[in-house]
């Protein structure tokens, strides 16, 4: 199988001379992006709110022989984007690639969540999102860079106790398309990604509190789980970190605009 440009199909997944920031590098999602990209050959600036993660996940790349560095800031805070895309090129000399991963919102009873719960799920995942998009797009317009943002299936497919995190998703979706549109203009690829139920810390807090409620143990959580979001399994941060590589790639070039979901069938809509 060849690539458009007549190339061969891992000629076309190289990412060799590019460089990546992803955002929620520290675990789960982001963690396994960075490594990802950084197998395929890109230099990559991970950032997160845990410092200790972030360094701990460096050294092992750096142990595999692969070329990263991290620093570690809060996206809620408004300068935080601009400084991250400053030790970046002064790190690796420019922007090709920003994975936007960062942003976890609160789950819970719409009657029972706050202001502060609202305005933190959106300064975090949208904000921080947006702000980082902004800061690097002159760097990706000059290098005809891409942009990619995990968004989730809560903003296609909403639940009633992820108000919260459906809204955001469901922004930053509106906020690609958008965006598509003007990195048409300025040669940017710019896509979401929308993943369903993944095995991260984050998806474990939760089997864990349904074994607490229901008295189950934590394989009955899972298939009760997969079940009820009538999907075909729990997925591995693995399987996100593949997609990512891909769309972000010479191979991937022709998306656009796209509202990728990778969640086992979760999604029904059209």
């Amino acid at each position: 199988m060849n690539t458009p440009n007549g190339a061969g199909l891992e000629e076309g997944l190289n990412l060799t001379g590019k460089v990546a920031i992803v955002t929620g590098a520290s675990r789960g999602i982001g963690r396994s992006i960075a490594q990802r990209l950084a197998e395929q050959g890109a230099q990559v600036m991970l950032t997160a709110r845990n410092a200790i993660l972030l360094t701990q996940t460096v050294e092992e790349m750096h142990d595999a022989g692969l070329r990263a560095e991290c620093c570690s800031f809060d996206l809620r805070d408004a300068d935080a984007a601009a400084q991250i895309v400053e030790r970046t090129v002064a790190a690796f000399g420019s922007v090709d690639i920003l994975v936007n991963n960062a942003g976890a919102t609160k789950r819970g009873d719409f009657l029972k969540l706050t202001d502060d719960d609202w305005e933190d799920g959106f300064a975090l995942k949208f904000l921080g999102a947006m702000r980082l998009a902004r800061a690097a797009w002159p760097h990706l317009q000059k290098n005809q860079g891409s942009v990619l943002f995990i968004a989730g299936a809560g903003g296609r497919t909403p639940g009633a106790d992820f108000t919260i995190g459906g809204s955001v998703n469901a922004a930053l979706l509106s906020l690609t398309k958008a965006l598509a549109d003007v990195g048409l203009r300025d040669g940017v690829q710019v896509n979401a990604v929308n993943p369903g139920l993944v095995r991260t810390d984050r998806l474990l807090a939760r089997l864990q509190e349904m074994t607490k409620t229901q008295g189950i143990d934590l394989a009955a959580a899972e298939q009760a789980i997969v079940a009820a979001t009538k999907s075909s399994r729990i997925g591995m941060p693995e399987d996100i970190a593949n997609l990512v590589a891909f769309i972000v790639s010479p191979a991937g070039r022709f998306l656009q605009g796209s509202l990728i979901d990778i969640d086992g069938g979760h999604t029904k809509t059209i």
